[in-house]
């Protein structure tokens, strides 16, 4: 039940999370298109090389389609808006960010190429099966993708057909193990959040209790995402953390008020592991107290998972994480740098600098930095296409990097 169905911040909240998004990606394929002067219809998507990551968004997207479409032959519109909305957010924050540097490169690979055909037909897909709801963007996405390329294309979106689902594309499996991955780093970041250290910062390892098989190419996902040098999947992280039990008071109260006492006492003397485990394998806490059976199920209990030193954990359902949490020199100076890169890279949009323009650099200030600087500048180089860091007369801005003042100046080459 809610208070209220339609309102002003909801209408907000949306154009943000899906139309919002669906623009940046719309525009993200045109501007290295562009660059790349590609054409679509030069290529078959079925005559691509697909990655792991081309085929999980496939498969999603025509999964997509399919939901989308049964959920509007029946009148369910809401249902239909959030199939569509939950797959533009995967295709942005998922496949185009794990896939950004793939649009970089200077020749036109075979790798490249599937990239740009896997995102074009995931683009056009989706504003064809979104045209019932955003009719006029829709339109303007068809025209400049389809139009302007293939005259012999219907005249306007809403004479296209319904996209149909291909099922040769959908791979359950896939997008099982992918969401699981996806579980994971948000609650990968949950932590890192949790235990306030910041994304940017890399950490050394990271524990994963998972009882499935889990392959290096999903590790190495995590790992990236994640900033983590090793990830490792275990079946047990009894080592890194623990828990603690407290009753629900709004069920237990009820069914055992007389008891609460003893069963508070007895929650507080509970090995927080072994009490979990029997928890996850029978479903419940048993006791007795005087020949008075208790028995306690997830529901009756409020458990919190306890920290051990130098690591910080985090559960969700099934999935239970330890963070190392220590931070050797080495980990520090290399936070360092990937702040000075954060920084510049935002310099050079503020400044509105095209992705392809190379720069020169200048860094004063914190002698601490400027020495990190100095072993880190090849990475930096690299990163921000800084040809040159002798830089005094371009752009500059104050910053306070870790603690450290620094100004960073950057002009146009």
């Amino acid at each position: 039940w809610l208070p209220n169905r339609f309102y002003g911040k909801a209408v907000v909240e949306g154009q943000r999370k899906f139309m919002g998004t669906l623009l940046n990606t719309y525009a993200f394929w045109v501007l290295y298109a562009d660059i790349d002067s590609f054409d679509p219809t030069k290529y078959r998507l079925k005559d691509c090389i697909l990655t792991v990551m081309d085929r999980f968004i496939l498969s999603r997207l025509n999964t997509t389609v399919a939901e989308t479409d049964d959920h509007l032959a029946n009148y369910r519109i809401p249902e239909a808006a959030k199939s569509l909305s939950t797959f533009v957010d995967e295709l942005s924050n998922w496949y185009v960010r794990r896939c950004r540097e793939r649009f970089w490169g200077k020749d036109m690979t075979e790798d490249k190429i599937a990239a740009f055909m896997t995102l074009y037909t995931c683009l056009v897909t989706i504003a064809k099966a979104s045209a019932p709801m955003i009719p006029f963007m829709a339109e303007d996405i068809y025209q400049n993708l389809v139009r302007t390329v293939d005259e012999g294309a219907p005249e306007s979106i809403h004479l296209c057909d319904y996209p149909e689902s291909d099922a040769s594309y959908i791979d359950r499996q896939l997008e099982t193990d992918m969401d699981f991955i996806l579980r994971v780093v948000v609650l990968g970041r949950s932590a890192r959040n949790g235990s306030n250290i910041k994304n940017r910062q890399p950490l050394s390892d990271m524990y994963v209790k998972c009882e499935r098989e889990i392959s290096d190419y999903y590790r190495e996902i995590v790992e990236e995402e994640l900033n983590i040098k090793h990830v490792e999947f275990v079946s047990d992280v009894s080592p890194f953390s623990s828990y603690s039990f407290k009753p629900q008071l709004k069920t237990v109260g009820p069914k055992y008020g007389k008891l609460l006492g003893k069963i508070r006492t007895a929650l507080t003397e509970l090995d927080g592991n072994a009490a979990k485990a029997e928890l996850d394998a029978t479903g419940a806490l048993k006791f007795d107290f005087d020949g008075e059976e208790v028995i306690l199920t997830e529901a009756d209990l409020l458990i919190e998972i306890q920290q051990k030193e130098g690591y910080f954990s985090a559960a969700e359902r099934d999935i239970v994480i330890a963070l190392n949490t220590t931070l050797t020199d080495e980990l520090i100076e290399e936070g360092f740098v990937r702040e000075i890169i954060s920084k510049i890279q935002t310099m050079r949009k503020d400044a509105d600098f095209n992705v392809t323009d190379h720069i020169r650099v200048g860094i004063t200030g914190s002698e601490k930095l400027l020495d990190i600087v100095l072993r880190g500048r090849d990475e930096i180089a690299d990163a921000v296409l800084a040809d040159a860091f002798d830089c005094t007369d371009g752009i500059a801005k104050d910053w306070n990097i870790n603690g450290e003042d620094v100004t960073i100046t950057v002009a146009k080459i």
